[in-house]
């Protein structure tokens, strides 16, 4: 689950240096990795890497974890132990739906079950959780197009350039060819944040000093096609939902990047900030509503108490979850992985 491409069977293993990566299904071999490249990120042997991901994630969730397994520490089984689990959801921002769908499984689970312990109780409670989350995972799979053109959005703060950076760095790693778009006119130095990213990993990025965004996006698709890139991906302009006019304006950039290429874009991304809690939820919805979103990374799990939104977003609006960041580093960026996240989560 750590290395970035995963073949399927019927696909020849390309050579992937073992490095600490989001997982990727690519639908068709990658090439060789360079050892140039590969020298660039740490190099870990798979246990190691498992560890040491599991390590900063529970160090990323600790705080929403401690409101939560504080409370199953020689707990009693009764109204009271709810009522305080019903306040811990909440605050770690599980959303008024999501509580109460735990709270009444959970507690038809052990009136069924006839859970007389605490530790029961917390074991219960991690089974929900991850058969709630586990709907959201999903591999993210590169190669069934020629370009595959990712058109990434996100409201500003939500770390959304720096999200491109990370998974341009990981696809070159791994043999992928990538294209870089600054479609991002909206917010200052977004432009001049893309390119230092292009220049650090040697990537292309198209820009144009003023030009519309659109316009830079259907240049990327044309150049992408042209030069035959593995991927091509748009960095559009963080936009909050309030603002119609603007996401009107994302809607045509969309539709101008499918004029550039049928089919495109193959995929539509939400990178949202795990600190803005049931805020994500909105912006979840409004995106999707406007774009057809086809997943998200969540960005800033880390040092925050709001790691209960996955909850929130796998009850009211189940949009894949494809990667999940707990720090700045590009190893802080992982594929989401139910199991883990509710270990780390409840411990």
């Amino acid at each position: 689950m750590f290395s970035f491409f995963k073949k399927k069977p019927v696909a020849p293993e390309a050579p992937v240096a073992p490095v600490a990566a989001p997982a990727v299904v690519s639908a068709s071999p990658s090439a060789p990795v360079t050892p140039d490249v590969a020298d660039l990120l740490p190099i870990e042997e798979p246990a190691e890497r498992k560890q040491s991901w599991m390590a900063r994630l529970k160090a990323g969730l600790s705080k929403t974890s401690s409101n939560l397994s504080v409370l199953f520490i020689g707990a009693k089984i009764d109204d009271d132990l709810y009522d305080e689990l019903e306040a811990a959801l909440l605050m770690s921002d599980a959303g008024v739906d999501a509580t109460e769908y735990l709270l009444a499984e959970l507690k038809r689970k052990v009136k069924e079950d006839k859970l007389l312990d605490a530790a029961a109780v917390k074991a219960a409670l991690k089974q929900l959780l991850i058969d709630l989350l586990t709907p959201l995972e999903r591999p993210f799979v590169l190669g069934r197009h020629t370009p595959t053109v990712m058109m990434i959005s996100g409201v500003n703060g939500a770390g959304k350039t720096t999200t491109i950076g990370k998974l341009a760095k990981h696809m070159q790693t791994h043999g992928q060819s990538v294209l870089l778009a600054a479609g991002d006119t909206f917010r200052a130095a977004a432009r001049e944040q893309l390119m230092v990213w292009g220049q650090r990993n040697n990537i292309t990025v198209i820009s144009q000093a003023s030009g519309d965004p659109a316009a830079v996006s259907f240049d990327a698709v044309q150049s992408g096609k042209a030069k035959g890139m593995d991927v091509v991906m748009i960095d559009t302009a963080g936009r909050l939902p309030t603002q119609l006019h603007l996401m009107e304006e994302l809607k045509k950039v969309q539709r101008v990047i499918g004029k550039g290429m049928d089919g495109a874009p193959h995929e539509t991304l939400l990178v949202i900030d795990g600190n803005t809690g049931q805020n994500a939820l909105a912006q979840v919805k409004a995106f999707d509503d406007a774009l057809k979103l086809t997943g998200l990374v969540i960005t800033k799990l880390d040092g925050t108490a709001k790691g209960g939104v996955l909850a929130a977003i796998a009850r009211v609006r189940p949009v894949p979850v494809y990667f999940i960041g707990v720090g700045e580093k590009i190893e802080d960026l992982q594929p989401f992985v139910a199991a883990e996240f509710v270990e780390a989560l409840l411990g």
